[in-house]
């Protein structure tokens, strides 16, 4: 079943993901366009009902003020506009910044009494139009997919196991920046217990190799990100009818990796990071979801809650925690506190409660005593948010006697460390990782 569509253009708003949530969250799905969309491509989109136009300060580019095409107010659909006085009428949402509610109430009546929309946004029907869609893409070719175990791309094999079978040819690649013992439950899930079609390559040497000596984040971003694709191109050539590769991009790595009115605040390696040459088309299912929505997507796909649920875990992994230049004994630092830091937060419950938790080790050392004797040693930085679509985050305020005790295990147990921080910082003015 086909959703309608209320199509949001972007004017330069900051807003936009807000509003598109907030629509979604009244049953009916709701994409993000450029300002400079053209009628004929608006005419190709399914089923739309209505326009917003959602204008901001971000509205100058190269010193000249944008607008929308100018025919897109004579194209016959319903137009209202926020925070922009040349369309038919206006709604005021910048009050309302980042409060779903509010903006659900603001545009409820221009999306059901005056654009006749449905409630039709769910589940699934977006499982069932992404299956078919998945089957019009590949037709009867193979889909290699970058398997990283974590969340997104869990959603992705679920999805294509049941559009293309086994067309789907996963690659698990260990990059030596998982975390402790990733791999090895990416093996056991997806291969013993989902029987999806498997391959492992270990290229832990030809990833630190690559990445010696390189301090700038979005140097390393790019390199692990063209990497993962030479790895890719080289298992795809060892098969027979490998045209697509699959990938859990999801909608806040498209907007952080930057669009026409915003600014770039970082690329992620299945946007920004893919090479210029690449030599697949791309498989990507759910380049339109937030985060709580891949969730949901995985429960209606039948995938067990504990994997839905599980830590988010970005595509460079360990590599955007280990900050700067990437060594291999302050990055199994990273890898032991991490674990550390997962383990006690499981005990404590908090694994259940908390969103995102993880440890930083930056490139610098401090002072410290370690057997009564002068110690110069890294820190570590805990990070723990909450957060429902990742674009904004708050800080879980952890109880002291569980960082006391996270403290103490980690200045014990992991070498070359002699202090702990926890990171009170929320996004923004931070992002929910360092790199």
């Amino acid at each position: 079943m086909k959703q309608d569509m209320i199509v949001i253009l972007d004017l330069g708003s900051h807003e936009n993901t807000v509003l598109a949530r907030a629509i979604r969250a009244l049953g009916v799905y709701s994409e993000i366009y450029p300002h400079d969309i053209t009628v004929k491509e608006l005419n190709e989109l399914p089923n739309v009902k209505g326009i917003i136009i959602n204008g901001g300060p971000n509205n100058i580019i190269d010193g000249i003020e944008i607008d929308v095409n100018p025919d897109i107010y004579n194209a016959g659909i319903p137009i209202i506009a926020a925070g922009h006085d040349k369309a038919l009428c206006e709604i005021k949402l910048s009050q309302f910044t980042n409060d779903v509610e509010h903006i659900k109430n603001a545009v409820k009546s221009f999306v059901f009494d005056t654009c006749k929309a449905e409630a039709n946004w769910n589940m699934t029907n977006f499982v069932n139009d992404q299956i078919e869609l998945i089957k019009r893409q590949v037709g009867d070719k193979k889909v290699l997919l970058a398997l990283s175990g974590g969340v997104d791309s869990s959603v992705v094999v679920a999805l294509l196991l049941k559009a293309i079978g086994d067309k789907l040819v996963c690659v698990h690649v260990n990059h030596g920046l998982m975390r402790k013992g990733e791999s090895e439950a990416v093996i056991e899930v997806f291969k013993n217990q989902l029987n999806a079609n498997l391959i492992y390559v270990d290229a832990t040497d030809r990833f630190l190799g690559k990445l010696s000596g390189i301090a700038d984040p979005e140097e390393k971003r790019k390199i692990i990100g063209g990497e993962f694709i030479r790895v890719f191109e080289e298992e795809a050539r060892k098969l027979d009818g490998i045209d697509y590769l699959g990938q859990g991009t999801i909608y806040p790595d498209i907007v952080e990796s930057g669009t026409k009115t915003a600014k770039m605040v970082k690329s992620h390696h299945n946007v920004g990071g893919l090479p210029d040459d690449l030599k697949f088309e791309l498989v990507e299912p759910l380049r339109q979801l937030f985060k709580d929505e891949v969730r949901a997507c995985g429960l209606e796909l039948g995938l067990p809650y504990e994997m839905v649920y599980r830590q988010p875990f970005p595509g460079p992994g360990l590599g955007v925690r280990c900050l700067g230049a990437i060594t291999r004994d302050r990055l199994e630092a990273v890898r032991e506190s991490d674990a550390i830091l997962r383990e006690e937060f499981q005990i404590a419950g908090l694994d259940k409660k908390v969103w995102q938790y993880f440890t930083v080790v930056p490139d610098f050392k401090s002072v410290g005593v370690r057997d009564n004797a002068r110690s110069f040693e890294w820190p570590v930085i805990i990070r723990a948010v909450n957060t429902i679509d990742a674009m904004t985050a708050t800080i879980e305020p952890v109880d002291w006697p569980i960082l006391m005790k996270i403290t103490d295990r980690i200045l014990k147990e992991v070498k070359n460390v002699n202090r702990v921080c926890y990171d009170m910082s929320p996004k923004p003015n931070a992002t929910i990782e360092w790199e």
